[in-house]
């Protein structure tokens, strides 16, 4: 009987956080959209009025679906990010940041954020829900699981660090690899290049020292890797769990 009674209370449990999660979202959406449209498109820069958002803000732009008659609903609701880099009298300037293959002349551009200055700015998951976790540069997940949306988001420009406040760098930090630990010691916070041609084990090095370094959290940023090479570098390099020994 008590087993009954406490699947009861976890199916309970798990329903209330679901709907506490939607509440919190719904009690952040505005009253009302603004948006503007797209009037020009010239290479890669796109002409937009009708919005009044600050420089570094971002858009989404209504993208037309690639058939005219859509399937699904996400054919029917493409947008593409774009980033406010300028502007003249009420004219924005937009930088797209994706695809805009089905752009037409009158697209609506909705602002990310609505309400105060600033709130349009893109912002990212933050948080240890993102632990063990493949995003894409937009902070989109790539690894099939459940989406991000109740982390906590945030953009990333922020405050400079005083430099007068930042700790000295006098702490050895073991990187798991005898040859860098006694040759070419790596002190915590320093940074640090690796050069080398193609081939010669680069990422096989960097996917050691994610593995056997002694640190809480290790971050991985493949950037400039070709598509193919970032499934091999998770599966092969890091190995299952991408922590301690395979």
């Amino acid at each position: 009987m008590s087993a009954a009674v406490e699947s009861i209370n976890t199916h309970k449990k798990h329903w209330q956080n679901a709907i506490d999660g939607v509440q919190r979202r719904v009690q952040t959406i505005p009253p009302y959209r603004t948006s503007g449209r797209i009037v020009r498109a010239t290479g890669l820069v796109l002409e937009a009025i009708g919005l009044r958002v600050p420089l570094g803000s971002a858009c989404r732009i209504e993208i037309s679906p690639p058939s005219s008659t859509p399937t699904t609903l996400s054919d029917s609701e493409r947008f593409a990010e774009a980033e406010v880099v300028g502007f003249s009298g009420e004219k924005l300037f937009l930088m797209p940041l994706e695809e805009i293959s089905g752009l037409l002349p009158g697209a609506r551009v909705f602002p990310l954020g609505e309400g105060g200055s600033g709130s349009s700015a893109r912002r990212f998951p933050l948080g240890e829900s993102l632990l063990g976790r493949v995003v894409d540069g937009n902070g989109r997940p790539l690894d099939g699981l459940e989406p991000l949306t109740d982390a906590p988001h945030a953009p990333l420009a922020s405050t400079p660090l005083n430099p007068m406040a930042r700790a000295p760098i006098e702490t050895q930090i073991d990187v798991g690899i005898r040859a860098i630990n006694g040759l070419l010691s790596v002190g915590r916070g320093q940074r640090m290049g690796l050069f080398a041609g193609s081939g010669v084990g680069k990422s096989v090095l960097l996917g050691m020292m994610a593995r056997f370094t002694k640190a809480d959290v290790i971050v991985v940023g493949l950037i400039g890797e070709r598509g193919r090479e970032v499934q091999d570098f998770i599966n092969n390099i890091l190995g299952a769990r991408g922590e301690g020994a395979p």
